[in-house]
């Protein structure tokens, strides 16, 4: 097991999850995870951010190549799919906030980093529709997606993210029922 533990998502708001996980560093390594296409696809989605205020992003979705797990047959979040929005904030290496555009409506991410002597704490703010179910899976999908962004940095092999994400949905559930 990690010194860096599961992540923790919390609703803050009736529609925005705050989550946090300590990453090891440095703060221009996991900021190059998070805006590098190449190296985002390892953890969460493929896709060009253009680095600027009201640049256009791209999110290509394909979590079945995040692991070697394969999804049940009711895992949400299966196939392909791309979502594109624009970036509102950016201050790096430190910060980074774009909308996010999908069939529910638009939501709006936020990522800050911040160092913790060699390490990196990653705070992610997700404005999102109201939605209970929707709530639930991008509760447990930061703490999934983020598991795998983890051990990318460990240079461990990634967990199941399918299985992650399982769990964590429920423990969400639980948490904010």
């Amino acid at each position: 097991m990690s010194k860096y533990g599961d992540g923790r998502s919390t609703l803050i708001k009736p529609s925005t999850i705050r989550f946090e996980r300590l990453l090891p560093g440095p703060i221009e390594r996991v900021w190059e995870y998070l805006t590098v296409s190449e190296k985002r696809a390892t953890w969460l989605a493929a896709g060009e951010f253009d680095l600027r205020l009201g640049g256009r992003i791209e999110l290509h979705f394909d979590n079945e190549k995040l692991c070697d797990e394969k999804p049940p047959k009711d895992a949400r979040g299966v196939g392909k799919h791309t979502h594109t929005g624009r970036i509102t904030r950016l201050e790096p290496p430190r910060l980074l906030a774009h909308t996010w555009t999908w069939e529910g409506g638009e939501s709006e991410v936020t990522y800050e980093l911040e160092k913790r002597g060699k390490d990196v704490l990653l705070v992610i703010h997700h404005r999102l529709p109201d939605d209970a179910d929707l709530k639930v899976a991008v509760g447990g999908g930061w703490g999934a997606h983020t598991a795998i962004l983890l051990d990318q940095l460990e240079g461990a092999k990634p967990r199941g993210f399918w299985s992650t994400h399982a769990r964590l949905m429920k423990e969400f559930a639980a948490a904010n029922a």
